[in-house]
């Protein structure tokens, strides 16, 4: 092994960010595509395929618990010149992701109807749903070997490389979908059959395309035997930061699964205009997500080299510039209205639902700018219980809880819903700033001097 496979790549956040940032879009766009290709397809279809998304979300969480906790500790690792270190957790992640996939792939092939029956559905969109979920979940332990091996590269400094995959997988994916839903080429319309085998075959490319990078990039030869021999010591550190740390998400994505039920309570006219306003939101903060991410890989290092302060700057910095854009997009947005919506429906009823939701979207993106990349700085210095502690009461108690008080109770509808959401952003927003400049880091170390 030479030297420079030893070491990771010294970059600014703007090196570190522009291709992570080109990733999460290109990333995103696969579901705002694949619903705008499904719109001209079928309401029933994104409605269908957007509850089943959330189901395979919910899954799919449990991945990243070990590239979450990879990212950080090896990033840490790297801060720390303890190179070896980092190589022996690249492998234990790569295995263990790979056993938890398998048994998520069962438990959803087999449990699928029963997750569904949560959310109310019948009729069309309970069979597009189940269709969908039951084609793309043969996949799920690539998506569970890809996340980790992602995670490995990101945190050498890769991420030029890891965005150069998404495009290749979007292009695929979005092929698929096309071919699916129009029938180019005189080949059979296939609908959501379709758009879910593109899925798969995208997220088969993806494991391929990660595995050749580990190998050229890291000269890391993962071999069958690294899914016997995982180092037990390495996957409970793992465990201990990806755990509380995914315990965020977790509780975020069971959060919306009871907010979906309200929303379909309110009529099958709210589901769908819901499912193209999450795609339309996306815009406003993937650039937060985009340099939330590259902000992390730089703390996790800067703390590793104990460049304490130098962290949190850096914190604060990025949280001024993504707020400014996030309002900035949002603003956009919401002045484009009606013609946005359009894209996607020409249902009267969706549209009328979803045009104040749109100003509503200006109120709460700084506040998710702020939480976003706060939470996940936070969580890069090993900070990584107190997201979980906040979110868990804030999710619950101000998201779930006002949800239904504004948009059931009051009758405002997805509008109500809306509003709780944006204050559920700020409020774990503020507690995050608040908790930053606190300088956690200063009482709680994470890395320690590992042996080799």
């Amino acid at each position: 092994m030479t030297e420079d496979h030893q070491k990771y790549k010294e970059q600014t956040l703007f090196q570190i960010t522009w291709p992570l940032f080109i990733e999460i879009t290109l990333h995103m766009s696969i579901g705002i595509i694949a619903t705008l290709i499904l719109s001209h397809y079928s309401d029933q279809a994104v409605a269908g395929v957007g509850v089943a998304n959330q189901i395979l979300n919910i899954f799919i969480l449990l991945f990243t618990v070990t590239s979450i906790g990879a990212t950080i500790l090896i990033g840490q690792n790297l801060g720390a010149q303890q190179f070896d270190k980092a190589r022996q957790l690249a492998r234990s992640a790569f295995g263990f992701n790979f056993w938890i996939g398998m048994i998520v792939t069962v438990i959803v092939l087999l449990g699928n109807s029963i997750f569904l029956q949560f959310y109310h559905i019948e009729g069309e969109v309970f069979y597009f749903a189940k269709t969908f979920i039951q084609i793309t979940s043969l996949s799920l332990f690539l998506e569970a070997i890809s996340l980790a091996l992602s995670a490995v590269i990101r945190s050498h400094g890769y991420t030029k490389e890891a965005m150069i995959v998404t495009v290749f997988m979007n292009l695929i994916s979005i092929i698929g979908n096309i071919i699916a839903v129009t029938g180019i080429f005189g080949l059979p319309v296939t609908g959501v059959i379709g758009v879910g085998w593109s899925i798969v075959i995208a997220r088969a490319f993806a494991v391929s395309a990660f595995l050749f990078l580990v190998y050229k990039k890291l000269a890391l030869r993962l071999y069958v035997k690294d899914l016997f021999q995982m180092d037990r010591s390495n996957i409970w550190k793992l465990l201990e930061i990806g755990v509380p740390s995914a315990g965020e998400n977790f509780s975020y994505q069971f959060s919306q699964i009871v907010i979906t039920g309200f929303v379909s309570m309110i009529g099958d006219a709210a589901l769908a205009a819901r499912v193209y306003l999450i795609n339309i939101s996306m815009v406003c903060f993937l650039f937060a997500v985009a340099i939330s991410q590259g902000t992390q890989l730089l703390v996790a290092r800067y703390i590793g080299a104990k460049q304490f302060d130098r962290a949190l700057q850096r914190g604060l910095k990025t949280l001024k510039i993504a707020m400014v854009i996030s309002l900035l997009i949002s603003l956009i947005i919401a002045f484009t209205g009606a013609p946005l919506l359009e894209v996607f429906t020409s249902d009267p009823n969706i549209i009328a639902i979803g045009l104040p939701v749109l100003w509503a979207i200006v109120f709460i993106e700084p506040g998710r700018a702020m939480n976003i990349v706060l939470m996940g700085s936070l969580k890069s210095t090993g900070d990584v219980r107190f997201p979980v502690a906040i979110g868990m009461i804030s999710m619950w108690g101000i998201a779930v809880v006002f949800s239904y008080v504004f948009g059931i109770f009051f009758g405002l509808g997805l509008l109500g819903i809306w509003i709780a959401q944006g204050m559920d952003e700020w409020f774990r927003g503020i507690f995050a700033l608040k908790r930053w400049l606190s300088k956690p880091w200063e009482h709680k170390k994470l890395i320690k001097s590992y042996s080799s």
